[in-house]
């Protein structure tokens, strides 16, 4: 693993809604390197980018047209290659967003597949040979477009419509029009892909947060073959960018270190409790103290243990798929789930504007965004118009901007001790310096009981040992710790004490200790 990793702490992009450089109302990536410093100021050293390449846009871009061209409104590919270079220059590392999955329907290898002639991309996308046979009774395909086509058959999808499913073959052939995953068609996308990671690579990208890792290989109980599938690509990157880094959304971490991948993220949908933490009714890091995070702590522990130990599953404050933090926590609230976030293993990912408190908005759906368009609006970064994103009109924004006289911005919080970026910021100091708190460091959970509070766990790496303590709930907590508590690395509202075994902790408290 790249060593570089070990102690990243990512802050995550929508490039459209970060800042616009040239009053366009849309974000680009010379905004992006312009605002390098803050980012780098606020403790993070790693970026990712949500997709930045040419797309019509009916899925924010996941739906891409040409993975090796920057879209016209975010800049060129020559400003991207400035922005590795000047967030190397920085100390910082850069990771794209790669869609191996699927592309947009105005994708040249789509038009192409689409004509009735056979060619070498007839077999880059899963097609059926007749229009009235359906595709989408198949494991991993999402549905079909009909009728669309001079070519008769019928071809898959992924997600949205416009999102045609490129071809990886099928772990199990049981239709004439499915390919095995070593058939040509098949391997010739996974080489396609190949190139893609390559061209980036060489012009200095550090590797690749890969969308939907583990839904490549259709009809693939187990995801075997799907793994092996990453293995090959693995291999192919340690022969050529051994450097390169690959972090998965798969949400099975077993899985996807096996497969190759660095770290895998921790996923809000699915098994993993992620939900009750910080998004639910009743979330855990309310001070209201009614949440549980029981459920979270068994499924972490259990994927835990699948990985022998390595965990490297990546904690997220929120990202452009889920409704943000702020509008289940109050920003001192979420200084506790910080601590939480923060203190955990693997690589933790800042989704942009959650380092200020950034609301969710109310909006009707942009860009494919749906109930998620409201946690993607414009950064907020002072008090001038449009909050500093834009030079634009109001009107001409990317999506309205909160209109509330408390509007969080950075340039306020920053210059105001004790708000929640300064509190963001001393945390990502802390686990800087503190190799126990990093990515690889052991984890042991000490205390988390049903429907209790606090929760406690013991990161290590070698000789360091420290004690995680969070109590969200407006009371003070107790529970039973036969260890002895040394000096505090770190401590919001108060300092655990400790007597007699018993470690008793302060309302709506943090605190990293040393223990012997």
């Amino acid at each position: 693993m790249s060593q570089w990793l070990e102690d990243a702490i990512f802050y995550e992009i929508y490039p459209q809604s970060f800042y616009d450089s040239n009053g366009d109302g849309i974000g680009d990536i010379p905004g992006i390197t312009a605002k390098l410093d803050y980012i780098r100021e606020l403790g993070c050293n790693a970026l990712w980018l949500n997709p930045c390449f040419l797309s019509p846009f009916g899925d924010a871009g996941y739906d891409v047209a040409d993975y090796c061209l920057v879209a016209p409104r975010y800049g060129t590919n020559d400003d991207l290659i400035e922005l590795f270079r000047a967030a190397h220059a920085k100390g910082m590392h850069v990771l794209l967003d790669l869609v191996p999955g699927h592309t947009s329907v105005e994708h040249r290898w789509f038009k192409e597949s689409c004509k009735a002639e056979k060619n070498p991309y007839s077999g880059r996308y899963i097609w059926t040979n007749a229009v009235w046979d359906d595709v989408a009774r198949y494991e991993g395909i999402a549905g079909s477009l009909r009728g669309i086509s001079e070519r008769d058959g019928s071809v898959a999808v992924n997600f949205f419509s416009m999102q045609p499913a490129l071809n990886y073959g099928f772990a199990t052939v049981t239709e004439p029009w499915q390919c095995a995953v070593d058939s040509p068609e098949a391997l010739a996308t996974r080489q396609a892909m190949k190139d893609v990671m390559a061209f980036w690579l060489d012009r200095g990208c550090d590797g690749f947060r890969v969308d939907m890792a583990g839904s490549l290989v259709k009809n693939d109980p187990g995801n075997e073959q799907t793994i092996r599938l990453w293995q090959d690509m693995r291999a192919y990157l340690d022969e050529h960018y051994p450097d390169a880094v690959m972090v998965s959304e798969w949400g099975e971490a077993d899985k996807s270190l096996r497969a190759g991948f660095h770290m895998d993220f921790l996923l809000h949908f699915g098994p993993s409790h992620y939900m009750d933490l910080f998004r639910c009714e009743h979330p855990y890091f309310s001070r209201e103290g009614k949440g549980d995070i029981h459920a979270f702590v068994k499924a972490y522990r259990k994927n835990y243990e699948l990985t022998s130990g390595k965990g490297l599953i990546c904690p997220v404050s929120g990202n452009h798929d889920m409704q943000r933090m702020r509008k289940y926590l109050d920003p001192e609230e979420m200084k506790i789930a910080f601590a939480f976030l923060l203190s955990m293993p693997g690589a933790p990912f800042i989704y942009y504007g959650d380092e200020i408190g950034m609301r969710q908005l109310d909006l009707p759906s942009k860009e494919g965004g749906y109930e998620r368009t409201g946690a993607r609006t414009p950064m907020q970064w002072d008090g001038s118009g449009n909050a500093g994103f834009s030079t634009a009109e109001a009107d001409k924004l990317y999506l309205p901007q909160d209109p509330a006289a408390d509007a969080p911005d950075a340039a306020a919080q920053q210059a105001q001790e004790g708000s929640l970026w300064r509190e963001v910021q001393k945390l990502n100091r802390v686990r800087h310096a503190t190799p126990a708190l990093q990515a690889h460091g052991g984890i042991e959970f000490v205390y988390c009981q049903e429907d209790e509070y606090p929760l406690a766990y013991l990161r290590t790496a070698g000789s360091q040992r420290v004690l995680v303590i969070v109590n969200p709930a407006a009371r003070e907590t107790k529970f039973l710790y036969d260890g002895k508590l040394g000096k505090a690395l770190y401590t919001l509202n108060g300092a655990p004490s400790q007597a007699h075994g018993i470690v008793t902790v302060p309302a709506a408290s943090a605190a990293f200790v040393e223990v012997e």
